[in-house]
């Protein structure tokens, strides 16, 4: 009788007359139906409007004209590359990183924090409500740049989570970053066992997860690989990194490793359920059953692939073998736009550029891919994802009733293929933190000040060197 009366008294918010695309195992959508949440819970969804004798509804919305999805999530990306959009716009992957080195090099917590603000509220305001960030700068005396990411994604009410990553392998030890901004194999270990144990939360409805995550093959010693893993699982979290990224890569690893990337990865204990890797542009069939065999996933990131000119991922080779695969923005550096929203339409289109032309993907598959196949990658399919009772409330009502798109029949299809649709409502854990495409919980123009400001002190400090 207590649970009874404690689920009456639970506030609901009803939202009816949308379509909705629930992107559950069987792909059921409602042409028009509605959605009940109860808390931070979805309590029901289905045909028609809500049930009538519905105790304690705090809010009705008329979502007439709208769809609605499970919010995005996004499985990758380098916050503090907020402050250096614009730069290297000619490089490959390589270049890229020496060219931009010197300059992340110099970032501190101020930075970091304002970068972090920068990069999620433009996430959000896209329909993001569950986001990862590969942060692996951490130059001595920057202050605590893991807090300041932290907090900024607390304050904006986004699920988070926070993949510490770090670096040992310097340009003296044959590696790419600066010797100042690489840190020893010991303190890398210790910061990021600290950074778990303060600020992870392994709860169904956690804000802030933490994931170890050195930084790829050519910067960071096998040892840091090897006994990050450990780490990794003696506490209980999930592992990413970067791979199979570019053929440059690929070099790299047969000439310092005397094997491939994927090879490479399983002999330091980097493949399974536990782990996700960013890119995997490059890999064979054998590296494809291998992800397969494990259950390692995959964070496609389409638009930075190109930026760089990366190549194109297999992405329908992945998914036909079972690989997890979600979607990523990745760092603002190689993807100025900062949003994945736009990756839904990417994705697709990239995709169809390779060997399986027009049959690579299609719209429902693209947004499979933002959603559920993101919070697979992130080992949350059982807490979000798809709109199911008894998940999470992290849900978009994306507006479909305008001229961008009101002449397209399908809304899945208008809202992969059309133009970015505007976001009426974004909920994270029932609470809402957008309204009529503005966040709701910072206020943009500062955000937007702050990290103009930021970025012009991080150019001048890289420029006195």
């Amino acid at each position: 009788m207590a649970a009874m009366a404690a689920a009456s008294a639970t506030e609901r918010t009803v939202i009816e007359n949308c379509a909705i695309a629930t992107v559950d195992a069987g792909g059921t959508e409602y042409a028009s139906g509605h959605i009940v949440l109860a808390g931070n819970r979805i309590e029901s969804v289905g045909a028609g409007g809500a049930p009538e004798d519905l105790a304690n509804v705090v809010r009705r919305i008329d979502a007439t004209g709208h769809l609605a999805t499970p919010g995005l999530v996004n499985t990758h990306h380098h916050f503090y590359q907020w402050l250096t959009r614009g730069l290297a716009t000619d490089h490959n992957l390589f270049d890229w990183l020496v060219a931009l080195y010197p300059t992340w090099a110099r970032i501190d917590e101020p930075m970091a924090h304002a970068a972090a603000q920068g990069s999620l509220a433009m996430m959000a305001r896209g329909g993001v409500t569950t986001a990862a960030d590969h942060h692996y700068i951490h130059p001595r005396g920057a202050g605590d740049l893991s807090g300041a990411i932290v907090r900024a994604a607390r304050d904006l009410g986004v699920r988070f989570t926070l993949a510490r990553g770090s670096m040992d392998r310097g340009e003296s030890d044959g590696g790419l970053p600066p010797d100042f901004a690489v840190e020893s194999l010991d303190d890398a270990l210790a910061a990021t066992e600290a950074t778990v144990r303060e600020h992870h939360d392994p709860s169904f409805d956690a804000m802030t997860r933490v994931a170890v995550a050195p930084c790829s093959p050519f910067s960071v010693s096998t040892e840091l690989m090897r006994q990050g893993a450990e780490l990794a699982r003696r506490l209980g979290v999930r592992l990413h990194t970067h791979g199979s990224e570019t053929v440059e890569e690929e070099k790299f690893c047969h000439e310092l490793f005397g094997m491939g990337p994927t090879d490479y990865f399983e002999s330091t204990g980097w493949l399974g359920e536990d782990v996700w890797m960013a890119h995997c542009v490059h890999m064979n069939d054998s590296d494809i059953a291998a992800f397969a065999r494990t259950g390692t996933g995959v964070a496609h990131c389409p638009s930075s692939n190109a930026r760089l000119a990366a190549g194109i991922a297999r992405v329908p080779d992945l998914l036909a073998a079972g690989v997890p695969v979600g979607l990523g923005v990745d760092g603002t550096a190689s993807n100025e736009s900062g949003e994945l929203h736009t990756e839904l339409r990417n994705a697709l289109l990239i995709n169809r550029l390779g060997a399986h032309r027009e049959a690579a993907l299609n719209a429902r598959g693209a947004l499979r891919l933002g959603t559920y196949g993101g919070a697979q990658v992130l080992g949350r399919a059982a807490e979000t994802g798809s709109l199911e009772p008894g998940k999470l409330a992290d849900l978009v009502l994306w507006r479909m009733d305008t001229l961008a798109h009101s002449s397209i029949a399908d809304p899945v299809a208008a809202l992969v293929l059309g133009a970015p649709a505007p976001v009426t409502a974004s909920f994270v854990d029932g609470r809402q933190i957008v309204e009529d495409g503005r966040l709701l919980t910072v206020d943009e123009d500062a955000v937007a000040r702050s990290t103009r400001d930021e970025a012009r002190r991080l150019a001048r400090t890289a420029a006195r060197g």
